[in-house]
This record gives structure tokens, sequence and C-alpha cells, in this order.
């Protein structure tokens, strides 16, 4: 375990450690864990703990681009105990991860612009001190999965991912994951790149596809959307008419297909 010093400014000298068990989850699944604190040199009273899961989440501000981390789901832990002198102490919790959560991994391999977290707070001596973000890796859930890897099979290639602030029709989320391709094989022809952006339930997710179409000599190129909805208990191949079908309504509008 790895100690930081929290509350130096208060001369506490309380150090925490936060392990995850599960490093690795899906949205929907829970995520688990143990806080473990170690007193300073006096008896001090800690009024509670959170866990923040957060993102880093880009934002566009007149001609300007910065990035900052959204906290979009915050949970207390542990309300108030008193952290003897040189004591240690745990505490373990349980988070479920939002249905929405971007996805951070594919295949284990972090997904190349993603970057989730999972932040303590504590509270000690009337003050918050948040500790540093522990990287957190949410993998596809299998429609999830199975989408991305028809898009592979259609020839697209991925660019990159990110998350744009802002709320989508039927999402709850401050921000938005755009999961950017090259477009690849017959594809290439009607369009430049691919965003895929999911917005996940319990039992069903959105599929938002917006296509940067090629421009012809009488028609400038332009952007293409298309939305569907794939049930989690759907067979495989019904996904795969509807990604089929969508690709196809965006290079078919404006007689590009």
């Amino acid at each position: 375990m790895v100690f930081r010093k929290l509350m130096a400014a208060f001369g506490a000298g309380v150090e925490v450690d936060t392990v995850l068990t599960n490093t690795g989850v899906r949205p929907g699944e829970v995520l688990r864990g143990v806080v473990h604190f170690r007193g300073g040199n006096s008896d001090y009273k800690v009024e509670g703990i959170h866990i923040d899961l957060t993102a880093v989440v880009e934002v566009e501000s007149g001609d300007n681009e910065y990035k900052t981390t959204y906290s979009f789901l915050r949970q207390q832990v542990a309300g108030t105990f008193q952290l003897a002198a040189g004591a240690q102490h745990q505490q373990p919790f349980e988070i479920q991860v939002p249905w929405e959560t971007p996805i951070s991994a594919i295949a284990g391999h972090p997904l190349h612009g993603m970057k989730l977290g999972v932040q303590t707070e504590l509270a000690l001596a009337g003050a918050l001190d948040k500790g540093d973000l522990d990287p957190l890796y949410v993998s596809p859930l299998p429609a999830q999965d199975h989408v991305i890897a028809a898009l592979d099979r259609l020839g697209f290639g991925f660019k990159k991912a990110d998350l744009e602030r802002g709320t989508l029709y039927g999402s709850t989320m401050p921000f938005f994951q755009e999961i950017e391709y090259y477009a690849g094989g017959q594809w290439r022809r009607h369009f430049n790149e691919l965003e895929l952006t999911f917005i996940a339930g319990a039992r069903q997710m959105d599929v938002i596809l917006e296509a940067d179409k090629r421009g012809g000599f009488l028609t400038s190129s332009h952007d293409a959307y298309n939305r569907f909805t794939v049930r989690y208990d759907d067979p495989p191949h019904a996904a795969d008419a509807a990604l089929q079908r969508g690709l196809e309504q965006m290079a078919r509008h404006r007689g590009w297909f």
C-alpha cells in the first residue's frame, strides 16, 4: 500500500490509501475496494468518507478547448468515527457503477483518449481533502462489445475516444462519449470518419452514429446522423442488421448510397 498524507495544512498528518479490489468493471457491475487509514500524532474525529467516480471531459468555450474533471457519482462509504493517534482503520466499500459509465478499456487495454478514476474524499477538521485519482478501467457491456467488433469487421479503424460536455436525449450524464473511427471498406466511399456513442441502461442501449460524409462534385460534405436501440436479449444478428441499416441510411441520405 502507498499511503498519502492528508490535511497537512491542519497539522493532522492522517494518511490514507484506497485499494480497489477490481479495477476493471463493466457498467452496472459493483466496484469494490477498501480505504485504509493511519492516524497522525493526535486523535481526530473523521466526519465522513466519500468515494467519487470521476472522468476527464473536454469542454468547448468559444474558440478554446480545455479539459476538466467531472464527478459522475459520489457515494458516502463511512460516517463519523474516531481515529486514534497512530491507529489504523479500514473501511470496505461497494459501489454500483452507473449504466451510462463510459468505456475506458477494450479487451483489457486502455482506450486511447479516455481517463476515468476513483477519488477518496475525507472530511476531517471541518475541511475536505480529496486524494489522488486512482485509474478505473470500464470494459464494454457484451452488447457494446458486439457493436464495436462489428464496426471492426466492416473495416472501420479506431482513431480515438473522448468525453464531450453536454447531455443527450435519454441520458442523465453531464457528458457523453464519442468513439471515433476512420471509415474503411466500402464505407470509405461515403464517409470520412464515424463517431459512435452509447447510452446504456439496465435492459437496452441506444446506439448513436454520426458520420462526416464525403462531398461530391455538386454537394459539399456534411454530417449524417442515425440512432437505434439494441435490447440486451436480442440475438446478435439483430444488432448487426440495425447497424447495417443505420450506416446505409446515413450513406443514402441525399442520394449518396
